[in-house]
């Protein structure tokens, strides 16, 4: 016959209070966030007037509800080459900044100044940062 399994009192107290203070699977859900990653490569007689515009979507889509973060770079070995890394709540706010006036009268104005453009859609697994 095996033996009976002693379990001490502290030993349970302490599981209990594991369970409790671990986030709920749905906390964690809602804490997620979308990325849209976009590569362009910019003409470069328009690169000035582009930036102009980029610009003024950006300093817009971050006064959005669901707009997170709104970077600008441009690649150091190619000044015609620009990423854009947007943060949003989710795909709905993504959508929701691409309805908005301000994009519609970026979209319109650098239609002609884009040569080549790569969208990538990312979930978000984690943000590290620190605090300057």
């Amino acid at each position: 016959m095996p033996k009976p399994v002693r379990i001490s009192a502290l030993a349970l107290v302490l599981g209990a209070a594991m369970m409790l203070l671990a986030p709920a699977p749905q906390a964690v859900a809602q804490s997620a966030a979308f990325v849209n990653a976009v590569d362009l490569d910019i003409v470069p007689a328009e690169m000035e007037k582009f930036m102009a515009a980029i610009k003024e979507n950006g300093a817009a889509a971050v006064t959005e509800p669901g707009c997170r973060e709104f970077n600008i770079q441009v690649l150091a070995s190619n000044p015609l080459h620009v990423f854009l890394y947007e943060v949003y709540d989710n795909a709905a706010a993504l959508e929701a900044h691409r309805a908005t006036d301000h994009y519609k009268k970026y979209s319109a104005t650098v239609a002609n100044m884009v040569s080549k453009r790569e969208v990538r859609p990312m979930n978000a697994i984690a943000f590290n940062s620190k605090s300057r």
